[in-house]
């Protein structure tokens, strides 16, 4: 089995990073073969609305998205993780979400994306505290998921965590991390949706 780690904070050994870490840790300790895209470090131009995607399920722009699509399309499972920018995903992660709008043209426009409904997890930490931190990230990678044929399948959402490496003061939140990651590669998992 193989588990795509996507991190998109911009911040290297932060909360995201390191509670992502662990959660492909729990998915390795199952013999899972890991992979981990560090989304800032890559160069992934927003989509343009070209919709050249439309007429193969190719995008027309060349950047490092090239080298991601077959990985999500290879990945059994993937986990994305992000910090929460205004209630949302981090802007370099919505870049690789958008992106993946030729993907979605492959499944619904082209039904060339088919099979089985991988898994994908998402993990997501804020600094703040607020009822609603949560709800528009989750919307956007729900879609993300299912353009890309994955069922949302599990979720770790930290509130209150702002400071770098400050999650390591909360080790039931690792913990949870690991978890997470062991049940995206066992089988019988529940879902969420």
């Amino acid at each position: 089995m193989k588990v795509l780690g996507i991190m998109g904070s911009p911040r290297i050994k932060s909360n995201t990073d390191l509670l992502l870490e662990e959660a492909l840790k729990g998915a390795k300790s199952y013999q899972a073969e890991i992979e981990k895209i560090v989304v800032d470090k890559l160069k992934i131009t927003p989509c343009r609305e070209y919709y050249g995607c439309l007429r193969d399920g190719n995008c027309v722009i060349r950047d490092d998205m090239d080298d991601i699509y077959p990985k999500l399309i290879s990945a059994d499972a993937i986990i994305v993780a992000s910090p929460i920018f205004f209630y949302a995903v981090s802007a370099q992660l919505k870049a690789l979400i958008d992106r993946c709008q030729a993907l979605w043209a492959r499944k619904y426009i082209l039904k060339t994306l088919t099979g089985p409904a991988r898994k994908g997890a998402f993990i997501a930490v804020g600094a703040t505290r607020g009822e609603k931190l949560f709800e528009g990230s989750i919307l956007t990678v729900r879609y993300f998921f299912k353009a890309i044929n994955a069922e949302y399948a599990d979720e770790l959402l930290i509130r209150g965590i702002d400071k770098r490496g400050e999650i390591k003061e909360h080790p039931a939140a690792l913990a949870d991390a690991f978890e997470l990651g062991k049940r995206l590669v066992l089988p019988d998992t529940g879902t969420n949706e």
